[in-house]
């Protein structure tokens, strides 16, 4: 459960909240602060008071203005994706709208509600219209420019310390995924020692069962000594993909009615490691194996600049419930994943039919310059 979730959580409630806090806080100190103008004496401030919280609720608008176009726009859009002469550029121009704000509410409001309140009670120093219209802006940009910059503070201390947090929960999944590796895994030169000799074995007598462990060795020296890096090239990813698919469509002795597009041309591509193979081992375990007779799968992949997107279709028996196929620990796992890993920057829809089991991913990737070769002795496969 997130801790202090006035602060940090999204929900609706607490953001509406937090917000309304924010402003109302701000506009009881600001209407305060510059009742000071006329502190003669304490009648003077008292009357002065009203006016002071009358135009600080005015100028807010304005405040609200800056706050949030710094907030939402030009700090996600441009700060954090360090493209920082475009941030001071788009700055300085929601300055000048600002004071354009200001000066329109003074002109228009500030006057008319100074004069509805206090009328011939105006304690202060003489002012002609223009002066008015100038103190009013100074005030107005004055206040937008300070709560502005406290604003925008916050949401970047806010997205730095969330960021931080996302790292620790990521650190603390990667361990126990390590764990639970070291747990299940066999030693890697027993293992690929031992597949070795059983291709060896059946190169001779069973074509099909030499293509399996082959095929089957791929596969676990791709996730032994590969997929220990955050980020993998996509074509070995993709190439894994396939492996497995053939793997089970040999198991299913041919019977299996599987229709793969996968893309050409993804160098420099690097995606998360196994984020798409338990959506496609989903589909065996709870769709194909349960159909007595015609199972299918379908399988697209497209890339668009850096946009992956996948669509999964699996055909479902009549007797296999609804929701059986989203219900696994592998699919709750890659949802973990993508929210870790990807957040902001995936899009998942599963629908769970009771003929039809959909998986539409669409997942932003890293593109990456060729990284430099490690030079590395891991164990190899010999095709005798």
């Amino acid at each position: 459960m997130m801790q202090h979730p006035f602060i940090f959580s999204d929900e609706p409630r607490y953001r509406i909240a937090r917000h309304l806090t924010f402003w109302f806080s701000w506009w009881l100190f600001q209407g305060f602060l510059y009742a000071f103008v006329a502190i003669y004496s304490a009648t003077a401030y008292l009357i002065r008071l009203p006016t002071s919280l009358a135009e600080s609720f005015i100028f807010l608008w304005a405040h609200i203005f800056l706050s949030y176009s710094l907030m939402y726009f030009v700090v996600p859009r441009y700060l954090l994706k360090q493209k920082y002469i475009t941030t001071a550029l788009w700055v300085i121009v929601l300055f000048f709208l600002t004071a354009a704000i200001s000066s329109i509410l003074a002109v228009t409001l500030v006057e008319s509600v100074r004069d509805w309140i206090m009328g011939e009670n105006y304690v202060g120093p003489p002012r002609t219209k223009s002066l008015n219209i100038f103190l009013s802006l100074l005030a107005g940009l004055r206040g937008a420019i300070t709560i502005g910059g406290l604003a925008t503070a916050i949401k970047l201390m806010k997205y730095w310390y969330m960021k931080e947090q996302r790292n620790l929960q990521l650190q603390k999944e990667n361990v126990a995924a390590q764990m639970q590796l070291l747990k299940a895994q066999i030693h890697p030169h027993f293992l690929f020692n031992t597949l070795n000799n059983i291709y060896s074995y059946t190169q001779n007598t069973s074509a099909v069962a030499s293509k399996l462990v082959m095929g089957l060795s791929d596969m676990l020296r791709y996730m032994l000594y590969e997929c220990n890096q955050p980020l993998v090239p996509l074509s070995k990813e993709l190439a894994m993909l396939k492996d497995y698919i053939t793997l089970e469509t040999i198991r299913y002795d041919n019977k299996l009615e599987v229709n793969v597009e996968l893309p050409e041309n993804v160098e420099r591509m690097y995606i998360a490691p196994l984020l798409l193979l338990p959506f496609v081992e989903n589909c065996f375990k709870h769709g194909a194996s349960n159909m007595l007779e015609q199972p299918w799968i379908s399988l697209t992949i497209q890339l668009q600049e850096r946009m992956l997107s996948m669509k999964l279709v699996n055909g479902k028996s009549d007797h296999e419930a609804s929701g059986t196929n989203s219900r696994g620990i592998g699919i709750v796992n890659v949802q973990t994943r993508l929210q870790l890993l990807y957040p902001g920057k995936h899009d998942l829809v599963i629908t769970d039919d009771d003929h039809v089991f959909v998986v539409d991913l669409k997942v932003e990737l890293e593109r990456k310059r060729m990284p430099p070769v490690n030079v590395s002795i891991t164990p190899t496969f010999t095709h005798a």
